[in-house]
């Protein structure tokens, strides 16, 4: 089934942390739900607080739909063996808006470019198979305003489409603005726009 082009896949909440164990070092995975870059570097700062013996916490996120953005990061590793491999996983369960990060606690066994790129990608792959994962719908918003005689016809409209008020202001003028799918945005705002009592914008 092709997927709708106004989805997209994201995680619920924050995941459990899960364990991973190779050649006695330890990776502890985690993955966040992330709006903004900004938001990445506390994240980060609190596992490096929570694994104060951890010698590298790599990570990797990817943020946005239409034209997202990502980042990878090895914190130290050797180059592309950490946040790639990582960031590869959330291209595999086709996310975004999410921060995925693996803190890794040496355990004096070097595991090689190869060991590493394969431990740091499986941390990742059982973090996010262990995320609840969910389905987002992209929206638009529209402002309406009206007169307060229109409200029955604008009301009857917003239902009849079971679209979202996000807020009212409900005066002489009225002002709502609903939130709309982005696949139907065009068709619903020139709906709309047949009413010609009804100020619309976007």
């Amino acid at each position: 089934m092709e997927k709708a082009s106004d989805t997209y896949k994201t995680i619920a909440k924050a995941s459990d942390e899960i364990l991973l164990k190779e050649k006695k070092s330890k990776f502890y995975g985690y993955a966040f739900p992330i709006k903004h870059e900004e938001e990445v570097k506390d994240i980060i700062e609190n596992l490096k607080a929570k694994h104060p013996s951890a010698n590298h916490v790599c990570y990797a996120w990817q943020i946005g739909v239409e034209n997202p953005t990502y980042r990878a990061n090895d914190d130290g590793e050797p180059n592309n063996t950490a946040g790639m491999p990582i960031y590869g996983q959330i291209q595999s369960f086709d996310l975004t808006n999410i921060l995925v990060a693996v803190a890794r606690i040496f355990g004096g066994t070097k595991l090689g470019v190869g060991g590493l790129i394969s431990a740091y990608r499986e941390a990742a792959k059982l973090t996010l198979e262990n995320s609840t994962i969910k389905e987002e719908i992209l929206q638009k918003q529209i402002t309406l305003r009206f007169g307060y005689e229109e409200m029955d016809i604008v009301m009857r409209f917003i239902k009849k489409h079971q679209l979202e008020i996000i807020s009212q202001e409900m005066h002489l003028r009225c002002k709502i603005v609903i939130s709309v799918r982005q696949s139907t945005f065009e068709q619903t705002k020139k709906s709309l726009e047949t009413y010609h009592k009804i100020e619309v914008s976007t």
